[in-house]
C-alpha cells in the first residue's frame, strides 16, 4: 500500500489528501524523508564542480522537499489534532529531526561551499533577494555552530537534541493539564449570574462528556466567560487557581523543565559566542539586542504602569459602591467586576453584542475585508479533504482569478487541539526549478460551538481575534517570492505579528461594522448606538491589558538573559521579577513560566516582547489607513506590495519606510490606546 505521505498529491494544487493519511504512515515517512534529504547534503558536498550560487545555497535551499512536506503536516496536526499516539511519535522522532539538523548545520564540508560563495558575495552580480539568501544562509550557519570546534559541535548536538525533547514535554505536559481538569456542576443555583449563552455551551460540553449539569475547563471559550460574569466567588476562585496552576506540580509538572529549558538555551548560546541567549535570539530580529527591546518595554511601561493602577484602582471603587466588601480586588473578582463596570459606563458587555457576530458572518466579513482591499475572492472547496471535519477548506484567488492559496479553517475547541488561536502553514510559497508553488495556509481558534438552541456567536473580542490570524493568514497567502525561506511569514519575529495586528483595527471601524453585523434572528443590524458604544469602549482597561502584555514581555526577556540559573526556584524567581510591576495582588500557588507556552515550547523565545514592537508599528501604519480612508485602495497596494507580499525579501526596516515613509513611532501606540494626548507628527 502507497504511503500518502511520500508519493505526490493528485488533489487540486497537490493539496494534502488528509483523509488518506493515518498515524502508521508518518514514521516510514519521515525515515524516507531524511534519508532523501542527506542524500541531497551530500550531492551538494560531493559536486566536484567549483562551488556556485546555484549549486550551493540555491541546492541546500530547494532541499528536503519531502521532508518538508511531511513536517508541514505532522507537526500542525501534532498542535491542532493530536493524540497519544502522535506525541509519542514525535518524542521517538525528536532525536532523528536534531540529528538531522545537525547533519545539516555542523557539516564543515557544506560551510566551506557556503563561505567560499559567500567570500565572493560582491562579484556574482546576484539579486536582491539571492543577495539576502546568501548572506542569511552564511550567518545562519555561524549561528548554527559551523566555527565551533569538534568537541563545540558535539556539545552543541547534544544541548539541542535534549532541547527539542523537553520543549515537546512541556507543551505535552500544558495540554494534558488543561484537559484534565473540569469544573462539573450540578446545581443550577451555581449558575448564578451567567448569561444563557454560556450555560448553553456548558450544558452541551456536559452532554459531550455523558455527563448531567453543566460542564467548565480551562479552554478560553469555556473559562473566560465564567470568570466575567459569575456571581459565584468561590468557584470563580477554584477556576482561576485551575487555570493559573496548570502544569504546577502533579504528573504534568513544568517548574524544572523551565529551569531546564532556561539552562540549555543558556548553555547553547554560550557556546555560540553570546553573553545570554537573549543576545543571541535578538540579533536576527530588528530590535538586534536585548537593550533596545528593553528600552522599548520601559518607554512604554513608564506612561503605563500608573494609568493601570489608576484603572484598577477605579474598579474597585465601583467594586465597593456595589456591594463588594473586602478592601482589595483579587485576580478571580478582576473580571467580573471590570465587566460590571464596564456595562455600567458604557451600556455595553459581550451578551449585547454577540448575537450580531455569527460566526459565518464574520468569516465572511474578513473574506469581504479581503477582498475591498486586496481583491481576493474565496471559494469553499468541497473536494478538497480537511484533517478534520470542523475544517472548511477555501479556494483564494486573486483578482484576475489567479490561484493564490489554499485556506484551512479550524475554528472550533477539542481535546486533540491545543488551546489559543494560530495561523499556520502546511506549505510555504516557493519558486522551484521555474514552477511555482502556491502556499497551504490553516487558521486555527478555539471559539465557542453552536449548540443546539444557537450559532456560533462571537465576542468582539473574538473578532478582533479572528481578523488577527486572519492577517497572518494574508500575508501567507499573499506571498510573493522565489525562496520559501525568505516569503510569508517568514520574517523576524518582531515584525511578523504587523500584518495581523493590523487587521484588529477594522474590528472597530463602523463603516466595516455596518456591512455584516447582523442579529443571527432578526436580520437588524448592529444599532449605530451599540458601535458608538463599541468605539467609545475601545481603550477601556488599555493600560491595565498594556501592562499585562510587558510583563509576559518581561518575563520572558529575564528568563532569556540570564548566564546563570537563578538560585531561587521557578516561582519565586518569576515572582521577583513580576513584582515592581504588579497592579494585582500576587497569588503564592501561581505560575504563569508553567504554562508560557509561546515561549518555552512555541517558538517565541525572547521574542514575547515582539507583540508590543508590532502594536507600535500597526499603530503607526494604521494612521495611514486613517489619514487617507480604511478601504483606501493605494494605502492596500502599498502595503500587499511592500509588506505582505514581499516577506523578507529585503530587511525589514526598509520595507517598513517604503509604505510608511518613516521610522516607526511608539508614541503612536500610547497615543492609539489613550495613555498620551499628543498624537506624533
Amino acid at each position: 500500500m502507497k504511503n500518502p505521505l511520500l508519493t505526490e498529491s493528485a488533489l487540486p494544487y497537490g493539496a494534502p489528501p488528509f483523509d488518506k493519511i493515518r498515524n502508521e504512515h508518518y514514521k516510514p515517512a519521515f525515515g524516507q524523508a531524511l534519508a532523501e534529504a542527506k542524500a541531497e547534503i551530500d550531492r551538494i558536498v560531493s559536486n566536484p564542480e567549483a562551488p556556485t550560487f546555484e549549486n550551493t545555497v540555491e541546492a541546500l535551499e530547494n532541499a528536503g522537499q519531502t521532508l518538508d512536506r511531511v513536517s508541514g503536516i505532522f507537526y500542525n496536526l501534532l498542535e491542532a489534532d493530536t493524540d497519544d499516539e502522535l506525541q509519542q511519535i514525535a518524542e521517538d522522532l525528536s532525536p532523528q529531526m536534531t540529528e538531522y539538523e545537525m547533519y545539516v548545520s555542523l557539516n564543515e564540508p557544506l560551510f566551506l561551499r557556503i563561505k567560499a560563495v559567500w567570500e565572493q558575495r560582491d562579484t556574482l552580480g546576484l539579486a536582491g533577494d539571492q543577495y539576502k539568501l546568501l548572506d542569511d544562509t552564511y550567518r545562519e550557519f555561524k549561528r548554527s555552530g559551523a566555527l565551533l570546534s569538534p568537541a563545540d559541535k558535539e556539545r552543541y548536538s547534544r544541548y539541542e537534541e535534549m532541547l527539542s525533547l523537553l520543549e515537546l514535554e512541556y507543551g505535552k505536559h500544558v495540554l494534558a493539564a488543561t484537559n484534565a481538569y473540569t469544573l462539573h456542576l450540578k446545581d443550577e443555583a451555581q449558575l448564578a449570574g451567567l448569561p444563557d449563552f454560556v450555560r448553553e455551551s456548558a450544558a452541551e460540553a456536559a452532554r459531550g462528556k455523558g455527563l448531567e449539569g453543566w460542564v467548565f475547563d480551562l479552554t478560553y471559550p469555556s473559562y473566560a466567560p465564567f470568570m466575567k460574569y459569575s456571581t459565584d466567588r468561590e468557584l470563580k476562585r477554584q477556576l482561576y487557581m485551575a487555570y493559573n496552576t496548570k502544569a504546577v506540580g502533579g504528573t504534568n509538572d513544568n517548574l524544572e523543565i523551565v529551569r531546564k529549558i532556561v539552562d540549555l538555551r543558556a548553555r547553547i548560546a554560550r557556546i555560540l559566542g553570546y553573553e545570554t541567549y537573549a543576545d543571541y535570539a535578538t540579533e536576527e530580529r530588528m530590535a538586534k539586542n536585548p537593550a533596545t527591546v528593553n528600552q522599548l518595554i520601559d518607554k512604554l511601561l513608564t506612561p503605563s504602569l500608573p494609568a493601570a493602577k489608576k484603572e484598577v484602582a477605579d474598579i474597585l471603587a465601583y467594586a465597593r459602591d456595589n456591594g463588594f466588601e473586602d478592601t482589595v480586588l483579587q485576580p478571580w473578582d478582576f473580571s467580573y467586576w471590570s465587566e460590571r463596570y464596564k456595562e455600567a459606563r458604557f451600556a455595553l458587555n459581550d451578551a449585547l453584542l454577540k448575537p450580531y457576530f455569527r460566526l459565518e458572518d464574520c468569516i465572511d466579513a474578513a473574506f469581504g475585508l479581503a477582498g475591498r482591499l486586496y481583491g481576493l475572492r474565496f471559494e469553499e472547496r468541497d473536494d478538497i479533504p480537511g484533517y478534520h471535519k470542523d475544517v472548511k477548506v477555501y479556494d483564494v484567488k486573486d483578482a484576475d482569478g489567479k490561484h493564490l492559496a489554499l485556506f484551512y479553517a479550524d475554528f472550533f475547541p477539542r481535546e486533540s487541539k491545543r488551546g489559543g488561536a494560530w495561523m499556520t502553514e502546511f506549505r510555504g510559497q516557493s519558486i522551484v526549478g521555474g514552477v511555482e508553488r502556491r502556499p497551504f495556509i490553516s487558521l486555527v481558534t478555539n471559539f465557542t460551538k453552536p449548540t443546539a438552541q444557537n450559532p456560533s456567536l462571537l465576542t468582539h473580542d473574538e473578532l478582533t481575534t479572528l481578523l488577527h490570524e486572519f492577517g497572518h493568514s494574508l500575508h501567507g497567502m499573499l506571498a510573493q517570492g522565489r525562496y520559501e525561506s525568505q516569503t510569508g511569514t517568514n520574517v523576524a519575529r518582531d515584525f511578523v505579528e504587523l500584518p495581523s495586528q493590523i487587521m484588529e483595527n477594522w474590528a472597530y471601524e463602523p463603516e466595516f461594522l455596518h456591512g455584516f453585523a447582523r442579529h443571527y434572528r432578526t436580520g437588524e443590524p448592529l444599532p449605530d448606538e451599540l458601535i458608538t458604544r463599541v468605539e467609545a469602549a475601545k481603550n477601556f482597561l488599555a493600560a491595565y491589558s498594556q501592562v499585562r502584555q510587558l510583563q509576559f514581555g518581561i518575563l520572558d526577556m529575564a528568563w532569556h538573559s540570564l548566564d546563570a540559573l537563578p538560585e531561587e526556584d521557578t516561582r519565586r524567581f518569576e515572582k521577583s521579577v513580576l513584582a515592581p510591576t504588579a497592579v494585582m495582588p500576587d497569588v503564592p500557588e501561581c505560575c504563569l513560566s508553567a504554562s508560557f507556552n509561546h515561549i518555552f515550547s512555541g517558538g517565541y523565545s525572547a521574542g514575547y516582547y515582539s507583540y508590543k514592537w508590532a502594536e507600535v508599528l500597526e499603530a503607526d501604519a494604521f494612521s495611514l489607513f486613517q489619514e487617507k480612508g480604511i478601504f483606501n485602495h493605494e494605502v492596500a497596494e502599498s502595503f500587499r506590495d511592500n509588506i505582505l507580499s514581499k516577506g523578507s525579501t529585503e530587511d525589514e526596516a526598509v520595507l517598513y519606510r517604503r509604505f510608511r515613509g518613516h521610522d516607526p513611532q511608539s508614541e503612536a501606540l500610547l497615543h492609539k490606546l489613550g495613555i498620551i494626548e499628543n498624537r506624533p507628527q
